[in-house]
Parts: C-alpha cells; structure tokens; sequence
C-alpha cells in the first residue's frame, strides 16, 4: 500500500486540509488533536516565496505527513515567477516534506520535478486540473494513463462539475480505476458530494479547508471529519483509538 510519510493510504478516507504560510501554533495544535491526516502547503499561496521563509513556515508541520504544492498560475495557482525558480524551490524544500504535487501540464519541469522527488525517497501526486467543465471518460482515461507513465504515484483529477451527468462520469472513473491510486474531486457546488462520497468509490483522499477554501466547493474540515465519521465507520474506529492515544500521552 501506498504512503504519504508514515500515513498508510488503505481504503479509509483520508483528509488533506489546506495551509498557507503563518500558520498559528495553536491551530495546528488543534488539528493535530482533531485528527488531520495530511497537510497540503500551499506554497504558492504564500506571503513570500524567499527559500528560508518557506522552509521555516514547512518547519511547523514536522509533526504531520505533507504535500508540497506550488501550484501554477495557469492552473489558478499563486506561482508568477519562472518554471526554473519552481524547480528550484521543489528541490530545496524535498529533505522536508513527503510529497509534492505537480500538475500534468507543467510540461517544462514536470520530468526534472518527478525525478528529484523519486530520488530523494519522495511521493510524487501528478495533478490535472479543469476549473469549466468535466472531460468525457475516454479523455479522463487519457490523463490517467499520462501521468502515470511519467511517474505518478498517485494521480489526482479535479474537475468542475456543472451538472448531475458530470458527478456520474467521474464517479464512474473513479470506480473503473479504485486501487491504481487515485485522487478525484468534483469541484463546484454541484460538487460538493464527491468530497464525502468519492472515498467510498476508490478516491484515496479527500482536500478540506480550515479558513478560506483554496478550491470550488471545497469544505471545512470540521464538517468533512463529522461527516466521514458518521459515514465511515472504519474512518471513526481510528479517529477513536487515535484520540485515546493523544490522551493518554
């Protein structure tokens, strides 16, 4: 099975909640004793992007498994400067983070990204992105096998879901390819059910936020751990026994 640092990926949801830079010690304290699985940096939603802010703002979470994201201006990230200073950046923060994302379209450094991060003993998540509609399957598909032929681990897809027909086709492409390590997302607010229901369909992780969403439809994480607790009864066992461990440290 596959790992994000020493957090197994096996079937029960997983939540990534979303962080950008400045992140209050109490707040990752409370996280830390509600049961955050993963935490997403959001590097390219930080204040500043100077290596050693970065690298101490990636300091605060050594206690979590992490996902390293800059993501892309073209793909409605914050990143504006150039592909080799993103290149640059993904190499000097791998000794400090478990996996990073990458989108598939970042076509100048994507090969250069997934090579360091393998080589560093890092997780690699290629990522695809469609912000105005969802792809047919057969495109979807396509993607799928693209990303995983340049060295994806996990492939993640997130599409915007206009309608019911759009929540089906991905649904059903998340059922087609449940245990090849996918992520998939419905974003938008006809979305908003695949972020509690596509864990049970195959998607290994679901994204929840704890201020600002970072995406379309994208939930608290109070809510989403609530209702994954209710719906999952294997996912409430281990937020359970987890509990009891913190307690009784």
């Amino acid at each position: 099975m596959i790992k994000i640092g020493k957090l197994t990926l096996n079937g029960t949801p997983r939540i990534a909640v979303v962080f950008r830079d400045n992140t209050p010690q109490d707040l990752l304290r409370k996280a830390k004793e509600n049961g955050l699985d993963v935490a997403e940096l959001r590097i390219d939603q930080y204040t500043s992007f100077d290596r050693n802010h970065v690298l101490k703002e990636i300091s605060k979470f050594k206690n979590f498994p992490t996902i390293a994201t800059i993501r892309s201006h073209k793909e409605c990230g914050g990143w504006n400067l150039s592909e080799k200073q993103r290149l640059s950046l993904f190499k000097a923060i791998l000794p400090k983070i478990d996996a990073i994302d990458i989108e598939l379209s970042s076509k100048e450094i994507l090969d250069q990204a997934v090579k360091a991060a393998h080589s560093a003993g890092k997780l690699v998540i290629i990522s695809y992105h469609s912000f105005d509609q969802t792809p047919k399957a057969d495109v979807l598909n396509k993607i799928f096998e693209q990303a995983k032929s340049l060295g994806a681990d996990i492939v993640k897809i997130a599409t915007m879901a206009l309608n019911r027909t759009d929540i089906q086709t991905l649904a059903a492409f998340t059922i087609a390819n449940s245990g090849k390590n996918l992520i998939t997302i419905a974003m938008g607010t006809q979305g908003v059910i695949s972020r509690i229901f596509f864990p049970s369909l195959g998607s290994l992780m679901t994204y929840a936020s704890l201020g600002e969403p970072t995406a379309p439809g994208q939930l608290h994480y109070d809510m989403t751990f609530d209702l994954l607790r209710i719906l999952y009864p294997k996912f409430n066992q281990e937020k359970i026994e987890k509990l009891k461990i913190l307690e009784n440290a």
